[in-house]
């Protein structure tokens, strides 16, 4: 991965998804003195079967911003679309180029936008819809005559975009330092976990995430990594 960067934005759709996905790198990253702040498009209201939505809102939120402080980011945005229903289209690119001109990041991370997880696994709406609008608003908010009210100045600063969980990574990054925080940092959506597996949590947490850089790391150089999809500009 390009290490030239100063800056970086990650959007995602869910509390949670940069946690399945990169949270380890974006220790990394952090551990190097590189800024990362965090932008979620929804609160994950709809995410646990036995807790309403007016409930699990503000829980899920909670449990993100102490998630995203066990890797070193303290920034934490939620835009508020409603979760499990995120349309596509130009609201969405209007939010997110307006987040990307208030970060004015080098580098932007999303989530998976393909339709599959490998062709195994068909994808979420939500995860395809901030995906594909990720990729397009980085473009957005350089072109001041697109989206003129949608926050400061443009920034046509973005020099790449990061897509992790990609089921066609070309890039990674080495978290052997880092593995460790990646769990403790999923294993702060305990209520989300809980509700998920009926495995015990933190067993459930390190299983999944260390099976995953040690698969990556078959690939990229032999020591556990996480993976993108990377696209320059």
């Amino acid at each position: 991965m390009p290490t030239d960067w100063q800056r970086a934005l990650a959007v995602v759709a869910h509390p949670d998804d940069l946690e399945y996905g990169c949270a380890s790198a974006i220790a990394a990253w952090t551990d190097a003195g590189k800024e990362v702040a965090y932008v979620l498009v929804t609160r994950g209201e709809a995410g646990i079967d036995t807790l309403d939505p007016a409930k699990a809102g503000p829980l899920r939120e909670r449990e993100q911003r102490a998630s995203a402080a066990v890797v070193g980011v303290t920034r934490v945005e939620f835009l508020g679309h409603p979760d499990g229903v995120i349309e596509y289209g130009p609201a969405l690119r209007r939010d997110l180029a307006a987040a990307i001109r208030r970060h004015r990041p080098e580098l932007v991370v999303t989530i998976n936008h393909h339709d599959t997880w490998g062709g195994t696994m068909w994808n979420t709406p939500d995860h395809r819809a901030v995906g594909r609008a990720t990729l397009d608003a980085a473009s957005d908010a350089g072109n001041r005559w697109i989206f003129p009210d949608a926050g400061p100045e443009p920034w046509n600063g973005v020099r790449w975009v990061a897509v992790a969980a990609s089921p066609y990574p070309t890039h990674a990054v080495d978290v052997s330092a880092t593995l460790e925080r990646g769990v403790r940092s999923l294993l702060e959506h305990r209520s989300y976990i809980e509700a998920l597996t009926e495995e015990e949590p933190e067993a459930y947490c390190r299983g999944f995430l260390e099976g995953i850089a040690e698969r990556a790391g078959e690939r990229f150089g032999g020591r556990p990594a996480v993976t993108f999809e990377l696209f320059a500009r």
